[in-house]
Order: structure tokens, then sequence, then C-alpha cells
């Protein structure tokens, strides 16, 4: 089991969204914050909220321009001591056709939604190891496990995270160092505001199963509860979970007319 009581927890993208409502349960815990963003007046908001701000670090970071892993890393060790938990919650979308995606889209994405994560976790993942131990979390989505229309470098990225992490898993996980993979469906956030378009500017627009979706609090609850359980996955979604499963346990060409059928941005 892992108790956050005592621990340091970094958390990425934690200027907003899910990333402020994982901070603030996180603090609720017990548990001593590392926060990143590039906004840092943001973050000294979210700081501000916390319970005990003074247990409340500020490590401002742009996952997009993350030269040299090692030393942010040692950075956030010098903050408030060695990091426990890291959370890997940073993330960037986009609503764009697949073939009106152009390729600096897809490896902005990337970058900021597999790369960095696994940058940040090779980086602190030994520290773990030499202490005995250490959490990972990665903040995935439903689409680490299905395709849509109008996500396809978003649902690539997921699903890579899924396939380098359940490897990690195997590896080092009879050593010390947990996973856990949280999929969220439809979160009450900026995602859809902040998605890229076409030309690579934001999308502006909140989507309505956006707006409709679960309060960032509640998500993040449910994903603290799988990660003291030291689960390895979690889903954390509504109805929208329903498309896992037709994918998971029906023909392909089944869950390919489903996704046809559906209205998105």
């Amino acid at each position: 089991m892992t108790d956050l009581a005592g621990k340091v927890v970094w958390v990425t993208g934690a200027s907003g969204g899910l990333g402020e409502g994982l901070a603030l349960q996180a603090a609720l815990r017990g548990a001593k914050l590392v926060l990143s963003a590039r906004r840092e007046s943001e973050l000294e908001r979210v700081r501000q909220r916390c319970p005990r701000p003074h247990e409340v670090a500020l490590l401002p970071l742009d996952l997009e321009r993350m030269d040299d892993p090692a030393e942010v890393v040692r950075r956030a060790g010098s903050l408030l001591g060695p990091v426990d938990v890291l959370v890997n919650n940073a993330g960037l979308s986009h609503r764009t056709l697949a073939l009106d995606t152009s390729m600096e889209i897809c490896r902005r994405i990337m970058e900021v939604d597999f790369f960095a994560p696994v940058a940040l976790s090779k980086a602190l993942m030994p520290e773990m190891l030499a202490r005995g131990g250490g959490h990972v979390v990665v903040v995935s989505s439903v689409f680490g496990h299905i395709a849509m229309a109008r996500r396809s470098a978003y649902a690539a990225a997921k699903h890579a995270l899924h396939g380098y992490f359940d490897c990690a898993r195997i590896e080092l996980g009879d050593k010390g160092v947990r996973f856990t993979l949280a999929c969220p469906g439809f979160v009450n956030t900026q995602v859809s505001v902040n998605a890229l378009r076409a030309d690579g500017q934001p999308f502006g627009g909140l989507d309505a199963d956006i707006a409709s979706g679960m309060p960032p609090e509640v998500c993040a609850d449910r994903i603290w509860r799988a990660v003291e359980q030291d689960r390895f996955e979690v889903m954390v979604a509504g109805k929208e979970a329903g498309a896992v499963y037709i994918k998971r346990f029906l023909p392909l060409s089944w869950y390919t007319a489903f996704a046809r059928r559906l209205k998105v941005h």
C-alpha cells in the first residue's frame, strides 16, 4: 500500500484541471508537493489552495523544452527532499483529422504526452531503486485503449504510454518501484480549449462531453485511491468506458462502425 502522508509528491501539469485536483487531493492526504507547469502564477494559486502552503514547492517547467531531465529531477529533489511519487499528468491534445495533423503537431503531442513522462521517469527511477522504492503515476486516458476520429496523435501517445510503462512494471515492479496507469474519461477541464488545431493554434472551445464531464477533484480522488491500493491500472470514466469494452470484447469491425457514428469535434 502507498501511504501519501509525509511523502514528497511531484505533479506535472499542476496549474489547473486534473493536475490541480491531484495536487489538492494529495495535500489533503498529508503529502508534501512539488508542482510543475509552465505558468508560475497559476502554480502559486494552486499552492495557496493547499491546506499547508509551506509544504508546497514550485518548479516551473516547459516539457516541450526540457533539455536535461536529470537536472530537472535533481532540482525537484532539492526542494523538499527526494521525490517519493511522480505524477506524470501534463498533457496536450488536438482536434484535427489525421490527414490534417502535421508532423509538427504530432511531434509536439508526443513530446509532451509520451517523451516527457518517459524522460522524467527514467531520470528519477534509479533514485527510487537506490532508496528501495517509489511510485510512478501515469495519467493516460481512455484513449490509451480506444481510437476515435480527430484524436490520432493523442491516442497514439496514450497507447505508447501503456506499452512503455507496462514494460517498466515488468522489469522494476518486483524491485520496489510501483506503477499506476490512470485512464480518465471525460473530465471537466480545459483540455479541449487548449487542444491544437491544424494551424497549431488552440482549439479554443469546450467540448460538450468535456463540459459535462467528471469534476477534477472527483477524478483525482479516485486516482489516488487506486495509487494507495497499488493498482496497476484504473479506469476513471462514466459511460465512455463502454467504448473500451466494446473494442476489447467485440470484433474490431463492430467498434470501427460504432466509432464512425460518433459526433466528435
